[in-house]
């Protein structure tokens, strides 16, 4: 009994490599419409003189080629992106952390060690988001602290800490 087996391998069709200037033209072609119609792959396939299929599948391959490319060039600026933003967090954790610094300062300022009662003092908030605030400026500019309202008296001892005077 003898069974027919498929062949392993094909037998080549008989499509042709495309030249340089049938790729040039091509390419031109593409270049102005990514898109193929009926009449235009006639009139190429007529003008280079290769089969219509042929290059149906030439802008079939070409779309996938530009769509990648695409995705590629999509992705490196996406990446370049990625690195500025991640800089520019880097950069200002950094600064938070200084002025951080700068804040602690500021209170060591306002509060001399062992010369006044802390229970008078001003608490710290560390979110002005509900609580009042005000603005102290120093050698870096303008300086903001915040006050926990509920343990601060602006006008205490007789004197208003905000410049108006008292009567």
């Amino acid at each position: 009994m003898n069974i027919s087996q498929p062949k392993k391998h094909p037998q080549k069709s008989s499509k042709k490599r495309l030249t340089s200037e049938q790729v040039k033209l091509l390419e031109t072609s593409f270049n102005f419409n990514n898109k193929l119609d009926s009449t235009r792959k006639s009139h190429l396939a007529q003008e280079l003189g290769i089969p219509a299929r042929q290059i149906a599948i030439w802008y079939q391959n070409k779309r996938a080629r530009w769509r990648n490319q695409s995705l590629e060039t999509e992705y490196k600026a996406l990446q370049h992106r990625l690195e500025r933003v991640s800089s520019d967090k880097n950069r200002l954790e950094r600064e938070v952390e200084r002025l951080k610094g700068e804040l602690e300062k500021a209170k060591d300022l306002l509060v001399p060690s062992n010369t006044m009662n802390y229970a008078s003092l001003p608490s710290f908030s560390s979110s002005c988001d509900d609580v009042g605030s005000s603005s102290l400026i120093g050698d870096h500019g303008d300086f903001y602290v915040c006050f926990d309202n509920h343990q601060f008296d602006h006008k205490s001892n007789g004197h208003d800490f905000f410049g108006r005077s008292m009567s």
